[in-house]
């Protein structure tokens, strides 16, 4: 029986992930990529593949009319709903997820990783024992979005509403912290001129971001945000870092992306071409597998990022007590800056918007 339950298991288990990969194959060459990565953005205590997982049935779920909007705002499992006094509506399926399968772990030496041994259900550890859990595996488990149960009202959170042009000056604030704390002084340059025709530009070896000065506040926090995803995951002295202009491209604008929509900034469209498009140049992998390989990084980074900043942010779409339950605002268009490498290893920068061109050529505004 047990055999019989564990094939079951990870039977659903290959079923999801290819559902998973199906799911990234459609929406990095479609017009819902963009709107994907915004709602991955703001439910961004789940993992990546959570959230692709989770947009992807919901979306079926709304092209067969069962539920009223394409995009999912409030997702959480069966009991917890019970909690907030709402019931799941009959005939509404869940969508299924990956969730974690922890087990506890005890050692005497803690610095030791050989030395850390694992209990058994119901074991007590010994005297003088540490214990910690950890994530063994996965196991297939089901959530539903608010639409798809009725009951007590949901608590809505206040949102920030933004003037056009202009981001939260708090958020500007904290972008410069989180780069000076990290060993760059940002300077302001007046045009682009100054910087080669970019935006913004990180210079690794003078350790400075500059950032143009005639565009829209909200440009110029959007710039920032993007030379910040550099600076914290592309200095030459990351290990982690591929060392890939493509790959360095769709890290760091997925990294702006997701600060921006956790502050509700209101930019135009151009996610979709630039990270598809800088995606799509990588050698050896398809546009799909560079963002697959990407997106659990960028997530991590941009939620730390996000942890740190002191601003009021959106909700992450996930209700963490029954007392608590917060209203995503509606998906909202990331702008994104064309990013230009310009020839030295040392610096990176972000190119005037205009569309996108191969890596190491310069692009020009339309």
């Amino acid at each position: 029986m047990a055999v019989d339950k564990n094939t079951a298991r990870e039977e659903k288990l290959r079923a999801l992930q290819e559902r998973l990969t199906t799911g990234v194959e459609q929406l990095v060459t479609g017009e819902d990529w963009k709107r994907a990565l915004e709602f991955a953005a703001k439910f961004r205590s789940r993992s990546f593949s959570n959230s692709i997982l989770i947009y992807v049935q919901h979306l079926e779920a709304y092209e067969q009319g069962r539920v009223p909007h394409p995009t999912p705002t409030l997702v959480a499992g069966y009991r917890q709903w019970q909690g907030l006094d709402r019931n799941v509506m009959k005939g509404q399926s869940g969508y299924q997820i990956l969730a974690p399968v922890t087990a506890r772990f005890a050692s005497r030496t803690p610095a030791d990783a050989d030395s850390w041994r694992r209990l058994r259900r119901g074991e007590r550890p010994d005297p003088g024992e540490v214990v910690r859990s950890r994530m063994v595996g996965v196991t297939p488990a089901h959530v539903w979005d608010v639409s798809q149960t009725d009951g007590a009202p949901i608590p809505q959170a206040p949102m920030p509403q933004l003037l056009r042009g202009q981001a939260p000056p708090a958020l500007r604030e904290g972008l410069v912290v989180e780069i000076e704390t990290n060993g760059f002084a940002v300077v302001d340059v007046p045009s682009a001129d100054v910087i080669g025709g970019a935006n913004g530009r990180t210079d690794y070896a003078a350790n400075v971001v500059s950032v143009r000065t005639d565009m829209d506040d909200s440009a110029q926090v959007k710039t920032l945000a993007h030379e910040l995803g550099h600076v914290l995951m592309h200095h030459p002295d990351n290990p982690d870092w591929q060392r890939h202009t493509g790959i360095g491209e769709v890290e760091a604008e997925s990294f702006a992306l997701m600060l921006s929509a956790a502050h509700g900034m209101d930019t135009s469209d151009y996610t979709l071409p630039y990270v598809a498009g800088w995606a799509d140049r990588v050698p050896g992998k398809t546009a799909t597998e560079v963002v697959q390989s990407t997106a659990d990084r960028v997530c991590k980074v941009a939620s730390q990022a996000l942890e740190r900043l002191e601003t009021t942010q959106v909700g992450d779409g996930r209700l963490a007590s029954p007392d608590a339950g917060l209203q995503l605002a509606e998906a909202v268009a990331v702008t994104a800056q064309a990013e230009s490498r310009l020839g030295r290893s040392q610096i990176h920068s972000s190119a005037v918007p205009g569309g996108v061109a191969p890596p190491g050529q310069a692009r020009v505004a339309r």
